[in-house]
């Protein structure tokens, strides 16, 4: 399955985004309200310029203490990322996010984000095609 049909397993909600100048505090009581794993970090919700996630937040409260939660998500955010393109497949995103060892990827078409993919996501992409495989593969035993 491509994340294409990922994004459009999703529906159409928009991608949660913070500006850089968010606090921690805040970033964490909209992962809470919303029940979600990240935020992006974007000016215009379109340009992406990092992730903020639950394990970002809770390494730095690891470290520093709730004095973190004053600061600014763009300086605990990751600023380095990785993203996809809708025409990757499922298994691509996957292996991507089991070996950089994060949870969350932006889906850009240029220099823009056109959605957000999460583990969970990918996952229940592949179990799909999976499950797809097994029935054509008892079909074909079966004879049907």
């Amino acid at each position: 399955m491509q994340v294409q049909h990922m994004l459009q397993n999703k529906g159409n909600a928009p991608v949660e985004t913070v500006p850089p100048d968010c606090t921690v505090a805040r970033a964490a009581e909209i992962l809470s309200a919303r029940r979600i794993g990240a935020l992006v970090v974007s000016t215009d919700g379109k340009h992406v310029l990092g992730i903020l996630s639950e394990r970002d937040v809770v390494r730095e409260l690891g470290r520093r203490g709730p004095a973190c939660l004053s600061d600014r998500v763009d300086q605990l955010m990751t600023a380095k990322i990785i993203s996809c393109s809708r025409d990757q497949t499922a298994r691509a995103v996957l292996e991507v996010m089991t070996e950089k060892r994060f949870r969350h990827m932006p889906v850009m078409e240029g220099d823009e984000m056109i959605g957000l993919v999460s583990i969970g996501d990918a996952v229940k992409a592949r179990l799909e095609e999976l499950a797809m495989e097994n029935e054509a593969l008892e079909g074909m035993i079966k004879g049907f």
